[in-house]
């Protein structure tokens, strides 16, 4: 693993307050304590992170992939698709055999069920936003494909 630098964390923490904070409007936390220790992947594209998802394990319970981003320039161009699958790999590797979770805003259901992800909750609204718990059992790469 690999430590950011200076310039690139500010470029990743802006990309991601001026999605999930300006764009979708929420007044949150964003910097929320997890960073440290969470797994970081990016995707890069000239130079610049085009996409990125964070992973961590919290105390109780299997790994959970958060904060799933998709810079506004290369939305519709199927990095989304290629970033979560990176980020089922890498949860594979790092705590095999356990179940995958995430929060999903409501309108990706679709997107996450495609990757073998399926609801674990009703949905509920969080920062103004419909969301619903999901979770990719441990058998999920197997009904995905």
């Amino acid at each position: 693993m690999e430590a950011f630098s200076a310039v690139e964390l500010y470029a990743l923490l802006k990309l991601r307050v001026d999605v999930f904070v300006v764009e979708q409007a929420c007044a949150y936390p964003e910097l929320d304590g997890k960073d440290a220790d969470s797994l970081h992947l990016r995707l890069i594209i000239d130079g610049e992170t085009a996409a990125y998802a964070r992973l961590w394990k919290p105390e109780n319970g299997g790994p959970r992939i958060g904060r799933v981003i998709v810079a506004p320039a290369h939305r519709g161009s199927g990095l989304g698709g290629a970033l979560m699958r990176a980020a089922i790999e890498a949860c594979e590797a790092h705590f095999p055999g356990q179940p995958i979770a995430l929060s999903a805003q409501s309108h990706l259901e679709p997107f996450y069920r495609s990757l073998g992800f399926i609801p674990t909750s009703a949905e509920y609204v969080e920062d103004g936003i419909p969301h619903l718990d999901m979770a990719r059992p441990t058998e999920g790469l197997a009904q995905a494909n």
